[in-house]
């Protein structure tokens, strides 16, 4: 069956990628300033700060983000770069020239009489940055670092070796450079979002239904195999298929890969609450896109040439070859993944059992 076994069907409705796309409203700060909705239980979770202390440390941060600008422009030449004090929520600012320490404290700043300017640590990033092509692969970056005054270079372990030949090549003073060894290599993380397009085995095409803890849900009869995203970069492998009597799959997503609680248009997945028959649905592609229709029929037994299926929900939503997998989601809850149909009829594999036979759960948006 794979992806070819998906055939059109005309759509009743077809709508903007952004039709559905709802939200919180925004939370404001007691200036005023409105915040994504999601950002304050972030920062209450990831920094274990109260919702009062989040909204005070948002203020304070855009009043030192302010005077940083203000006093980058002020001390010119002498400026050594500024760094947010979180114990004292207060701007720390570098300065070269003692005499305008004070200009700083006056300012409601602290100050730091610093060696090296802004200028000077950007510069040597610039040397550092021509020469890129020519360093070793066991330097992993660099960057200013304003806490420290310096360049923070970053090596693996045992490498120290080749950082001073290359600090030798580019002309920087060492002085500004500080190396730091570290086991880690940055990689690219990539997106797990429902609808786009990702590779089994090198060769036919599904979509991503909804992303779960460490993979996605899609279509059972994509599977088995391995599976590289839709810029062929590898992206794990089929943990589970079940096709046919069921038509869901589970693929476990390496660590380049983060699953998001969102289809590619932007719609956020908030939970899976089952749409009744006659309610809008929309589903999202990799061949047809963003496509809408209303559910349909429940509980229907469909008979592929490859094998039956049973518990399908049917809709009158536009797909083509390439879509199998692809997310239905009714406003911001999961529906289920998109399987086959023909020329009247798309169905869709319901959500909520394939969470259930996968012992997985949907990651939210």
């Amino acid at each position: 069956m794979k992806f070819t076994k998906l055939l059109g069907v005309a759509a009743t409705a077809v709508v903007s990628a952004g039709a559905l796309v709802t939200g919180t409203p925004a939370a404001a700060s007691s200036d005023g300033t409105l915040l994504n909705a999601e950002m304050v239980p972030a920062l209450q979770r990831d920094l274990g700060l109260t919702a009062g202390q989040a909204l005070a440390r948002i203020q304070s941060e855009t009043a030192a983000g302010t005077l940083e600008q203000s006093l980058a422009s002020s001390l010119a030449g002498s400026f050594g770069g500024a760094s947010y004090n979180e114990a004292t929520g207060k701007l720390r600012v570098g300065v070269t020239d003692a005499a305008k320490l004070a200009k700083v404290t006056a300012a409601g700043a602290e100050a730091e009489l610093v060696r090296f300017s802004s200028a000077q640590l950007d510069s040597t990033v610039d040397r550092l940055n021509a020469g890129e092509r020519t360093a070793d692969g066991a330097i992993t970056g660099w960057g200013v670092d304003a806490k420290s005054n310096r360049v923070t270079l970053n090596v693996l372990p045992g490498k120290g070796g080749t950082v001073d030949s290359y600090l030798e090549k580019t002309g920087v003073d060492k002085a500004a450079v500080s190396v730091v060894e570290t086991t880690s290599v940055p990689t690219l993380k990539y997106d797990v979002r429902g609808g786009d397009a990702y590779y089994i085995n090198n060769s036919s095409r599904c979509s991503i239904g909804f992303s779960v803890n460490g993979g996605f849900l899609t279509a059972g009869h994509c599977g088995p195999g391995t599976v590289a995203g839709s810029n062929r970069v590898a992206m794990g492998s089929f943990a589970r298929t079940s096709f046919p009597t069921n038509d869901y799959g589970h693929v476990r997503v390496n660590s380049n890969w983060v699953p998001r609680g969102i289809i590619n248009n932007g719609t956020r997945v908030s939970g899976s609450n089952v749409a009744a028959t006659g309610a809008s649905v929309c589903k999202s592609g990799s061949t047809t896109g963003w496509t809408c229709g209303t559910v349909g029929a429940k509980n229907q037994t469909v008979r592929y040439a490859e094998g039956t299926v049973y518990g399908m929900t049917a809709t009158n939503v536009h797909s083509q070859a390439g879509d199998s997998g692809g997310s239905f989601i009714a406003g911001n809850q999961a529906q289920g993944m998109l399987s086959g149909g023909n020329s009247s009829v798309t169905y869709f594999f319901p959500v909520r059992p394939a969470l259930s036979a996968t012992g997985t759960s949907l990651v939210l948006g």
